[in-house]
Formats: structure tokens, C-alpha cells, sequence
């Protein structure tokens, strides 16, 4: 039963707004610029207040540690990868953590989440993937932890953040996950926004959270986010484009009155700028 924890993942509404500072469990330098002092920026977020904060296993702690019972909940990372870089390295892999269900249960996790990589060409990083996502199911399901699964389409001989927003692409692989039971999809904007609701659709019902991915202007981010909410999508997993942010406090504060108030991206950005 996944419920009890999945309450505490989403709002009354029924929405979540996951601010992402797992980056570093993936060995890439450029990934810790605004997350240097990882605590510093996990106290700067729960200030901030979002639904949620995803984590890595070794630093989880940083975010459990706070005291009250108004902090964000817990979303943990479960895997590693060597396909994030600029460059791709000879030899590609996913691997889970070791004992990781228990440790989220140690934790007071709310959700777990692994990725599901599909790189052209790389069957034996695809076979990682789904190895990793159907043992952690099977985990996941004896003690009632929700699984949010990252089907993550991505560009041939590309980095993991050269992502394809095909949508014919994200949609097979969006239900190929709901298939093997996730409980939560995050998945990528697709190249054309109007196309969103068909990755919703794939999902079959399965809460669908939109990965953030690289970089953008406070404008395009704020317009896409309204975009795909109002095509179906349940919420939001954001990393660099707030925690790189020169005001993270406020870019979170102006994507929740999105996420849980409806606002207009004109809105949003009047949000942002009066927290400066």
C-alpha cells in the first residue's frame, strides 16, 4: 500500500513541486555549481518551501535532520550512472545502491526514484535499467514504498542531458515503465509543448511529474511549467534551473503559485521578482 506515503509526496491538491540536488551522485563537476554547500542549499530550500527535496543516499541526512514536521518530504535516488558527462565513456553502466529500500525506510522516504535510460545503440545500459527498476519494484512493493521511475530518452552518443524530446520516443518508454509498475513517472518536456498530453496519456493514470533537464531562461521556464499542468501533468522535479538560480528561494516560490495556485507565467514572474 503506497498510499500513506504518496500523501505526503503530493499536496492536497493532488500537485508536487521536487526540487532535485541529487547531482552529485554522478561524478560530474559541472553538476555541483549552486550545491557546493549542500547543506547550506537544502536549508535555503526547506525556507523555501516545496512539496519535496530528492536526495542522494549519503546525504539524505541533511534534509532528515531538520526538526518540525513542515519540512518537505524525502524523494531518495537509488542509482548511479556514468552517461551524464559531456562526453560518453567506453563503458556505460546504471547501478542501484545497495540495500536501498531499507535505507528509504531508515530514512522516513516518501518515494524512491531510479532512472530508465534509453541511449541508441547501448543495449547493455537499457538492460541495466530495466534490470534496476524491476529489482527495486520488487523491494519497493513488500514494504509499500512509491516507485517514481525517470524514463529518459536520450540523444545517440550524446550525454544524459542531451535528452530527445521526441515525442514518439518518451511515450513508449513512459509506459514501458508504468508497465513495470512504477507508482510516479518524471519525464522530459517533449520538443513540441502541445504534445504533453500524450506523454499523460502513456501513463495511464500514474501521476506524471515533468523533469526539469538543463538551463533556461526564468520566462521559458515559467511558460512551459503552465503549459504542461494544464495538459495533464500533476507537478514538477526541478534541479539546476533553481538551484542554479540566483534566487532559488524565490523561483521556488513563484513555481508553486503555478503548480498549486494556477497562476500565469506572468503571475509567476511578479512572484520572482518581488522575493529578490
Amino acid at each position: 500500500m503506497v498510499e500513506p506515503r504518496l500523501n505526503r509526496l503530493f499536496a492536497s491538491d493532488g500537485r508536487c513541486l521536487d526540487v532535485a540536488v541529487d547531482h552529485g551522485v554522478f561524478g560530474e563537476l559541472s553538476f555541483l555549481s549552486g550545491i557546493e554547500n549542500l547543506g547550506q542549499a537544502v536549508r535555503t530550500l526547506v525556507e523555501a518551501g516545496p512539496d519535496a527535496i530528492q536526495l542522494a543516499p549519503g546525504q539524505a541526512r541533511l534534509l532528515q535532520a531538520i526538526p518540525g514536521k513542515e519540512k518537505p518530504a524525502l524523494v531518495l535516488r537509488t542509482d548511479t550512472t556514468n552517461v551524464y558527462g559531456p562526453a560518453l565513456p567506453p563503458l556505460r553502466f546504471s547501478e542501484l545502491v545497495e540495500g536501498v529500500i531499507e535505507l528509504a525506510l531508515r530514512l522516513d522516504a516518501a518515494c524512491v526514484v531510479v532512472n530508465l535510460l534509453f541511449l541508441p545503440g547501448e543495449a547493455g545500459l537499457y538492460r541495466d535499467s530495466l534490470k534496476n527498476v524491476q529489482r527495486l519494484k520488487a523491494e519497493a512493493e513488500r514494504y509499500g514504498m512509491p516507485l517514481m521511475v525517470e524514463p529518459l530518452a536520450m540523444q545517440p552518443g550524446r550525454g544524459g542531458y542531451e535528452v530527445d524530446g521526441d515525442v514518439n520516443k518518451i511515450v513508449p518508454l513512459v509506459r514501458q515503465a508504468v508497465e513495470l509498475g512504477a507508482d510516479v513517472i518524471k519525464a522530459d518536456f517533449t520538443t513540441h509543448l502541445e504534445d504533453y498530453h500524450r506523454v499523460v496519456e502513456a501513463a495511464s493514470g500514474k501521476p506524471v511529474l515533468v523533469r526539469g533537464g538543463g538551463r533556461v531562461d526564468d520566462c521559458t521556464l515559467l511558460e512551459r511549467t503552465y503549459q504542461v499542468l494544464q495538459q495533464g501533468a500533476r507537478g514538477i522535479v526541478y534541479g539546476r534551473n533553481i538551484i542554479q538560480h540566483k534566487n532559488p528561494r524565490g523561483m521556488v516560490r513563484a513555481l508553486m503559485q503555478i503548480v498549486h495556485q494556477g497562476a500565469s507565467p506572468e503571475e509567476a514572474m511578479g512572484v520572482l521578482a518581488s522575493l529578490v
